[in-house]
């Protein structure tokens, strides 16, 4: 069946499962698509390609919490712990660590979860038509989430976020070890109670979700261009298109879905947005045969195991540091141990590191809205560590803005003005 409207040409600037998935979007709405990115859609440079897996409809609980200011000191100074700075790149981190407090008063954590439950809670359902279409269903999984607490006591020092969750509708269940271990039987004795989102979801291969969901995009028509893009091209006070080493690309709209590396292009449209590299680091072990069958989130240790295609993923730490550094992979090394603690045992043997950059907003949420000074720009990025989980929703967000149609959801929650 052929669209019945006809919108013009699009560029997207960005091809992980953001620019994917709008281009799906537009592409069923009749918009002319070009896709550009220096990337294959779903290969390991991508950031996409490193996420954890977690496709949480129930996911609203912020990075940055009450109590979190005289966490953080302790978490730098710790070589094992969850977020590395380096000093010399502490004035380029500091101004987004200082925002990125401010967000913990209470009042600023509960408008923040609203905005975040507003965009995840739609995930499955919008993932699911899209992965039927292209022949993919077994990347999506029904399986539900676990928290798992060393402190039998660690529910009850979470309320805060259980309580915000309820609030929400979120169905949570509090298991006690017994409970836990009937779950996951893998995991260890050490820990002792756990949290579980039974509703929730995950995808046991995001690389491949991202190729697949391109493929899709292309049989449709939408043209996915392996270049760089430079700058916007801007004539006479509007966005005519995009400048790429391969020449200029023209467009009557474009969207900027470049992740961690999209500032540069929402300046040239007036746009200026605290946006950060969250470095993430991932080892994937291939013989850890350890029979998890859901994402368990350490809660303590802030990490997260999770069962993949190729074996088992732990990801979770973060670095500050510039996009283009060199990676520290000390920091995947950390995983490793946190593996071998959960998981007794198990053959760590096999390791393979991984290092992408998390397009990271002070306040857990990304930036979603036609440009204010643009009305042909559409500006889709800063989903930090829930970039997958955020996709087909933003996808569908964007065909929206683009043909004039009010969004299915409230977007002031994800304006740039609130910086």
């Amino acid at each position: 069946m052929v669209p019945s409207y006809r919108g013009g040409k699009v560029v997207v600037i960005g091809a992980g499962i953001i620019g994917v998935c709008a281009a799906n979007a537009l592409v069923d709405e009749g918009f002319s698509v070009k896709v550009v990115d220096p990337l294959e859609p779903g290969s390991p440079g991508q950031c996409s390609f490193g996420n954890a897996g977690g496709l949480s409809p129930g996911s609203c609980i912020p990075n940055s919490l009450p109590g979190i200011a005289g966490q953080v000191p302790g978490m730098l100074l710790d070589p094992d712990g969850p977020i590395g700075l380096r000093l010399f790149d502490l004035p380029h981190a500091l101004p987004w660590l200082l925002r990125f407090l401010a967000n913990s008063r209470l009042s600023r954590v509960r408008r923040i979860s609203d905005g975040m439950i507003a965009l995840n809670r739609l995930t499955l359902a919008c993932y699911e038509p899209l992965v039927k279409e292209a022949g993919c269903e077994d990347l999506i999984l029904h399986r539900g989430q676990l928290f798992a607490y060393e402190n039998p006591n660690g529910p009850a020092g979470s309320a805060l976020s259980i309580g915000m969750r309820r609030e929400r509708g979120v169905k949570v269940e509090i298991l006690d070890a017994r409970q836990m271990r009937e779950l996951e039987p893998a995991i260890s004795t050490d820990y002792r109670a756990g949290v579980f989102l039974p509703e929730q979801g995950q995808c046991p291969n995001p690389g491949r979700l991202v190729a697949a969901i391109a493929k899709l995009a292309a049989a449709k028509g939408a043209v996915f261009t392996r270049h760089t893009v430079r700058s916007l091209v801007v004539q006479q006070g509007r966005v005519t298109g995009v400048a790429t080493e391969g020449g200029v690309v023209d467009a009557d709209k474009v969207v900027i879905a470049a992740g961690a590396f999209s500032s540069p292009f929402a300046k040239q449209v007036g746009v200026r947005v605290p946006l950060i590299s969250e470095r993430g680091y991932h080892i994937m072990l291939p013989n850890a045969d350890t029979g998890l069958k859901v994402n368990v989130n350490a809660a303590e240790r802030k990490f997260v195991a999770a069962p993949m295609e190729g074996g088992l993923r732990l990801s979770g730490t973060v670095e500050f540091a510039r996009p283009k550094a060199k990676p520290n992979w000390r920091r995947a090394d950390i995983l490793l141990r946190q593996a071998a603690h959960m998981f007794p045992g198990a053959d760590l043997g096999g390791m393979e590191r991984w290092m992408g950059n998390r397009p990271g907003m002070p306040d857990s949420i990304p930036v979603i809205e036609t440009a204010p000074r643009h009305d042909n720009v559409i500006l889709a990025f800063g989903h930090g560590h829930q970039g997958l989980m955020g996709g087909s929703v933003t996808g569908r967000l964007i065909a929206e803005l683009a043909t004039g149609r009010s969004p299915s959801i409230d977007l002031s929650h994800f304006r740039s003005s609130r910086f």
